[in-house]
């Protein structure tokens, strides 16, 4: 079997040109039986317990697990199609029925209990300490010390969540394949061309007779914004929110009923109220009460701030004859409009200076000034023509091959994301990252320049944060490199690294014209950089409202009627009428596709409080490029994984832990 076989490929790549959709079924049920075996295996030994035979042994079991499993679910996100769907239903129960036979298996426990009972004679080294803790941890939270029927509920449970989590996915997948709306050449009068080159190319690759709007983000933002046509504007805005809720076969509401409902009962399970309070019993923020406290803290100025420029924006809305209230689908046209008059800055003037190539070209430039990190193109078989690869080189040294994958399309899902195919590590044996980036950026008609929004430049610099912190990690055991740190931590490396898109000395140099080659004006980049904190408060509210309605949900029982309860949530917070969530409930992938992000949404605001307060170290020593602050931030948390505790790695870092005025004053709200 092909997915079972050491490769012999240049860096270990998986031979994805020799990969079929029909070889994965059974190397999936082949690699789960030699994992199960080698766990029982080590569950039954004679020999004493030691953190090699048993904890290392582990992680070496599972190889052939991690290496299928990791290039299947990256074609299942990235080229998903109806074999793939059906093969993600298939494996849910049978990975979750796996994870369930070793967290109860009770002799492995048992000598997982015996480490960690007995630590102190172990002479273990601080990074095996914490792996041991890890361990123990995990296999207590996924109901180890559960008896009889208490532990076969809890089998019960992950087994249906598994499911849950792949059935809302294929929904909101299935959703955004399959809607869009055609437009005429009439529909297209006052469109910036770019966005009608993107139009048109969308309906090339959907096949239609024309221009079209789809549900990808970096087509549906940019009409909400430049379409004059506001009948136009509402259909497209009600069918983007309307993901997952448009009932039949695809709803999810049910789904994320179901989903909170099992959640409660695994919690309450293992001895906590409710789940709130168990995921966050082993985050950074501890506790419920911390995390609201943070998130009403920035969401006073925010909603003032919102407040405020929807008056602004209901006079421009009046002053052009439209009556009535000032609508979701109106917000983005008169922001941009509001855009253009207070900061002279039009998008479609900005996009040309930004052109993928040189964005991606000045995410690394950044790395090597940072981190002497070198990339060299390399051409190797990928599982879509749209892919590209790189050899990252440190010291003229390999250290990690690096995949971009930019461009929407319908057999991807929604986002941006970063994961690695192969996890850094020295033991059980030693292994370099390969790491890939997964955006949703427009793909221009063939023979045309790929061009971005400053968001979408930003949303690439922070995927490749991540893929920083996967492709610097130097620990030994993989369960602790790169991204495997606590859920409102791993956001700290990512959005600190939006921080250098940012400084006009990078931007001087990449933000070149796509046809002149001339660098962007002295003024357009001062208004562009002026214009970074316009529209905070729309920005700020609708992720605070998503982030708070996954924490509420997550407090208590799940509610009877999840969307009333949604609404409940906003009217008790006084969430503005014109602006929606920027997830709401049946598209909330982050929150009810998986474990990842429930209860743990508002994690990006706990890290921006760290990244705004760090790269500020930066700016007070010797600025962006600081060898010293950058060395710091490599050997005190990019290269430690989950190594040490998230708030000792910041400390070391930053010698105290911030507050929220360094994040007030990035935003623009303090």
């Amino acid at each position: 079997m092909i997915l079972l076989d050491t490769w012999q490929t240049p860096f270990g790549l998986a031979p994805f040109d020799k990969i079929s959709d029909a070889d994965f079924s059974p190397a999936m049920d082949r690699a789960l039986e030699i994992a199960l075996a080698g766990i029982l295996e080590i569950a039954k030994s004679l020999e004493t317990p030691t953190f090699e035979n048993t904890i290392v042994a582990q992680e070496e079991v599972e190889s052939e697990l991690e290496q299928v499993a990791s290039v299947f679910y990256t074609l299942a996100g990235c080229d998903s199609n109806l074999v793939r769907e059906e093969l993600q239903r298939e494996f849910a129960p049978k990975i979750s029925a796996y994870s369930s036979a070793v967290s109860s298996n009770k002799k492995l426990f048992e000598r997982v209990e015996y480490l960690w009972t007995n630590r102190a004679t172990l002479n273990l080294s601080l990074e095996q300490e914490r792996v041991l803790m890890l361990t123990h941890r995990g296999f207590v939270r996924a109901g180890s010390q559960l008896q009889g029927k208490a532990a076969d509920r809890m089998t019960q449970i992950k087994s249906r969540l598994a499911s849950l989590g792949t059935n809302f996915t294929q929904n909101l997948l299935a959703d955004e394949r399959d809607w869009f709306l055609d437009l005429t050449d009439v529909d297209l009068l006052g469109l910036p061309d770019f966005v009608v080159a993107t139009a048109r190319a969308a309906g090339q690759e959907k096949g239609a007779d024309g221009p079209i709007v789809t549900l990808s983000r970096s087509l549906i933002v940019p009409f909400l914004q430049f379409s004059d046509r506001r009948d136009l504007r509402e259909i497209a805005y009600k069918a983007w929110t309307s993901r997952g809720a448009n009932g039949g076969a695809t709803d999810n509401r049910s789904a994320a009923t179901e989903t909170l409902k099992l959640r409660h009962e695994k919690a309450t399970l293992l001895g906590f109220d409710c789940f709130a309070d168990f995921k966050l019993a082993t985050e950074m923020a501890k506790t419920p009460k911390r995390v609201r406290e943070l998130l009403m803290e920035v969401w006073a100025p925010a909603k003032v701030h919102a407040d405020n420029d929807a008056k602004i924006l209901k006079k421009m809305m009046e002053k052009e004859g439209v009556k009535g209230p000032l609508k979701a689908w109106d917000w983005r046209y008169y922001a941009e409009k509001r855009r253009m008059v207070e900061h002279d800055l039009d998008e479609a003037e900005l996009k040309p200076y930004l052109t993928l190539d040189q964005m991606i070209t000045a995410a690394f430039d950044c790395a090597f000034r940072l981190f002497g990190l070198s990339f060299t193109e390399v051409s190797q078989p990928l599982y879509h023509t749209d892919a590209r690869v790189w050899e990252v080189r440190r010291d003229g040294k390999h250290l990690a091959l690096f995949i971009g994958d930019y461009f929407a399309r319908s057999s991807k899902r929604s986002g941006a994301w970063c994961s690695a195919l192969q996890s850094q590590r020295k033991k059980p044996n030693v292994r370099s990252p390969i790491v890939i980036n997964v955006c949703n950026f427009a793909k221009p008609i063939h023979g045309e320049v790929a061009l971005l929004s400053f968001d979408d430049a930003r949303t690439l610099f922070h995927e490749f944060g991540h893929a920083l912190h996967q492709m610097l990690s130097d620990v030994t055991y993989s369960s602790v490199s790169g991204t495997s740190v606590a859920r409102d931590f791993v956001e700290l490396p990512s959005q600190l690294y939006e921080h250098w898109l940012e400084q006009p000395e990078v931007l001087q140099k990449f933000a070149i014209h796509a046809e002149t080659g001339e660098a962007m004006p002295a003024d357009l980049l001062k208004r562009m950089l002026g214009a970074a904190t316009f529209d905070i408060g729309f920005q700020t509210v609708e992720y605070i409202a998503s982030a708070l309605v996954d924490l509420t949900f997550h407090q208590g029982p799940a509610p009877v009627d999840i969307m009333a309860r949604q609404a409940e949530i906003l009217s008790e917070i006084g969430m503005p009428e014109a602006i929606g969530m920027r997830h709401a409930t049946p598209q909330f992938a982050h929150v009810f596709a998986g474990d990842g992000y429930s209860s743990a949404y508002y994690s990006y605001m706990w890290s921006e409080v760290m990244d705004a307060d760090a790269f500020a170290s930066f700016e007070d020593q010797g600025g962006a490029f600081d060898a010293d602050r950058a060395q710091s931030l490599l050997d005190c948390i990019l290269s430690k994984g989950g190594s040490q505790d998230a708030e000792q790695l910041y400390l070391a870092f930053r010698g105290r832990m911030p507050d929220a005025s360094a994040l007030l004053k990035n935003r623009g709200l303090s």
